[in-house]
């Protein structure tokens, strides 16, 4: 999957080793490759629902058991029993997302059939938990663990939940940094391709999982360094040279990694056409000033109202402006960017990492972490990315953006702010119903877990 840079200093890097080896190796071992429909479909982890069950399940998928829709369907919120999986009456057993994609909609059965493949084989405590499937004449369903807290982007974007606080970013990164870097372990080199918000769900205590593996892809083998792919993902998180050229590779995973920690800083989405044209890349808006301390404060969520300590933010922003490199060379790979991470969770950690960073100009001179850092350009135009429609469960963001939207959505949750379902405009607030789940507004799709 590429080389790694010398990212850390030494001293940060051991302390932390132990730690993210845990977390690239959790319960799943590489993958068998390639696999039929048929021996996809006959996982023993997962379920085979009739649609009758799951009928059931949802209560004929009444509307007040809606919780999300978007290009690929409907996401409704549903009950089975915790044991045998039947379903059982609402508010007993279990608590479910299942996502009904329409025969029409944008995720195809490819991408249906490429989330159960992985999902169904990946197992880790930050990938969302899909329980089971249903193929059943022409219907095709997925059934996921749901996700009471919604979407990191519902939290960031929209109006309705209490603003994070700057701990909680912290603990949302490093959760979802370890379920990317799973993915990216040697045994498994496996592409997300989808790294957003709206597909990082939130469980009660504010970890993260990722979710919607429609366009995941096996990294390349042996001496290759790509993999050559059609261009689709969500206007602002692809990387410029995945844009240009259709070459994919983990360090692509990394670009989108770093401008999810973007948002985190900023509390913008990583494309708002609502903005000044030279505001609308949260990217292009936010690169001059995160290698500068005395400026970085223009960027920072006006919502954190200054409480957080700000050589920690510093820091998290040097991490960010190595992740956007435009050179993916010069990105760090995720087995290094977690150890960072966890030691920004005790402030007194900053000094330790910034002390060997030269930060000097983001223009031709020593990038933070002491990488030579190309001039800031703008990404390739995204006109022709075609964008990935929020299939995520619990959500539903209409397109914002001329591209495309790209197909695989993940369970239980909204998507505001340009992610495609992705890309979101400006996301109305969530309304909840009587019993408190959540329900979005002009159907938006709420926490698809």
């Amino acid at each position: 999957m590429g080389n790694c840079l010398n990212f850390l200093s030494s001293n940060v890097k051991s302390e932390n080793a132990r730690v993210s080896d845990n977390a690239s190796r959790s319960s799943s071992g590489s993958l068998p490759t390639p696999r039929t429909e048929s021996e996809i479909l006959s996982s023993r982890s997962l379920k085979a629902f009739t649609f009758n069950e799951l009928k059931t399940a949802t209560r004929n998928f009444r509307p007040d058991s809606l919780v999300g829709e978007g290009g690929f369907g409907y996401v409704f919120k549903g009950w089975i029993d915790s044991q045998t999986f039947t379903a059982s009456k609402p508010g007993l057993g279990m608590v479910v997302a299942v996502k009904k994609l329409k025969p029409e909609g944008s995720q195809g059965h490819k991408e249906w059939l490429t989330e159960v493949n992985y999902l169904g084989q990946l197992h880790h405590p930050n990938l969302v938990k899909l329980i089971g499937y249903c193929l059943d004449g022409g219907h095709r369903l997925l059934v996921y663990e749901f996700m009471p807290r919604g979407s990191l982007e519902n939290h960031l974007f929209r109006r309705g939940p209490q603003p994070l606080s700057w701990a909680t970013r912290i603990k949302v990164a490093i959760t979802a940094a370890k379920g990317l870097t799973f993915l990216h372990d040697p045994e498994r080199q496996v592409i997300y391709r989808d790294v957003k918000a709206s597909n990082i769900l939130l469980d009660l205590e504010f970890n993260a999982k990722l979710s919607d593996f429609g366009l995941a892809k096996a990294g390349p083998t042996g001496d290759k360094t790509h993999v050559s792919t059609r261009v689709i993902g969500t206007q602002g998180y692809a990387a410029p040279e995945y844009i240009a050229t259709g070459r994919l590779s983990a360090k692509a995973d990394i670009y989108s990694f770093g401008v999810v920690l973007l948002e985190l800083l900023s509390g913008r989405p990583a494309f708002d056409s609502s903005k000044p044209s030279t505001e609308q890349n949260l990217v292009d808006w936010a690169k001059p000033f995160l290698g500068d301390k005395r400026k970085l404060f223009r960027i920072m969520d006006s919502k954190l109202e200054g409480q957080y300590p700000k050589k920690v933010a510093y820091a998290f922003a040097i991490l960010a402006l190595q992740c956007i490199s435009n050179d993916p060379r010069k990105r760090p790979c995720m087995s290094e960017v977690l150890p960072v991470l966890e030691q920004l969770q005790d402030p007194k950690n900053a000094d330790k990492i910034l002390q060997n960073v030269r930060v000097k100009s983001i223009t031709g001179k020593k990038s933070p972490m002491g990488h030579n850092a190309l001039p800031h350009r703008s990404a390739p135009s995204s006109s022709s990315l075609q964008q990935t429609p929020d299939a995520s469960p619990l959500r539903r963001t209409p397109p914002r953006s001329p591209i495309r939207q790209t197909p695989g959505g993940s369970p239980f949750r909204q998507t505001p702010g340009g992610s495609p379902l992705r890309q979101t405009p400006s996301g109305s607030p969530l309304r909840r119903t009587p019993g408190g789940s959540p329900l979005p507004s002009n159907r938006q799709s709420p926490s698809m877990h």
